[in-house]
């Protein structure tokens, strides 16, 4: 399995943020082609200090192929236009990292 987690600054107006996400960007997310789950997380609290992040989303794919041929996709390059424009029109920054989860 592999994940993409994005992890979301707080933006200046959280109020806009969060409409924007759930209105546009949750549907086009569910959109993306064989994503086998997506979850958000809200108000994360570090627990060795740091700033806290505002907003993570987590996508699970069965492989790192699938991941890539979904962004590849029309779908998966509207999701991801749209997340360049909200951090933009939001003034929040966001990091993302794909990584392949291994069970012990």
């Amino acid at each position: 399995m592999v994940k993409f987690l994005v992890l979301w600054n707080t933006p200046e107006d959280p109020v806009a943020f969060e409409c924007h996400y759930r209105d546009v960007q949750i549907p086009l997310i569910k959109q993306l082609p064989d994503l086998r789950r997506y979850t958000i997380g809200h108000h994360a609290t570090p627990i060795r200090g740091g700033e806290p992040y505002y907003w993570i989303a987590e996508l699970e794919w069965d492989s790192m192929d699938a991941l890539q041929k979904a962004f590849q996709s029309p779908e998966g390059q509207a999701t991801a236009q749209d997340a360049t424009n909200l951090a933009r029109a939001s003034s929040t920054g966001f990091r993302g990292m794909v990584y392949e989860v291994e069970e012990v």
